[in-house]
């Protein structure tokens, strides 16, 4: 099941590289101080994802001035999200969902991941945004099916401006 507009944001306790190793983010714990603009995105080096967390990192400041803290959340490891944006100048928070849990618990995860390349992972989260209130109700929720689709990011700047 899919999260809808109106729902309360599953929580979720996922790990970011830090400047002293592995450390852990609650999104309850961040709850209430901006509003949230979470982004799930299938995996780390691959080229749609790339440019979507590129993209974000530039115009930072247009979601900051928003009120907005952006979480990026991809399926691999924290290893591999460090690298994936000190090599690409990534500069949001990324977080890892390794086990599929967050994905999960959203309802967006593939159930195979581009069989037709031969990717046939499970679990892999598909592309998603979900703005999120400081009260923890989701107030703009995207899903999508094909990979190389991007979030309606002009929608979700109107959406943060009205709250």
């Amino acid at each position: 099941m899919t999260i809808n507009v109106g729902d309360k944001a599953p929580d979720f306790t996922l790990v970011t590289l830090g400047e002293n190793g592995p450390e852990t983010l609650t999104l309850s714990e961040v709850i209430g101080e901006s509003n949230i603009l979470l982004l799930f995105v299938p995996m780390a080096f691959t080229g749609g994802c790339t440019r979507e967390f590129c993209d974000i990192s530039k115009n930072i400041n247009t979601y900051e001035n928003l009120n907005a803290k952006v979480l990026g959340i991809s399926g691999d490891n924290p290893f591999a999200n460090a690298e994936w944006a000190a090599k690409e100048g990534i500069t949001i928070t990324l977080l890892s969902d390794y086990e599929h849990k967050a994905t999960a618990d959203y309802g967006i995860a593939y159930d195979t991941f581009l069989p037709e390349k031969n990717l046939i992972m499970g679990g892999v989260p598909k592309r998603s945004a979900f703005v999120i209130d400081k009260a923890g109700i989701i107030q703009y929720a995207e899903v999508l099916e094909v990979p190389s689709d991007m979030p309606n990011f002009d929608a979700i700047q109107e959406c943060l401006k009205g709250l």
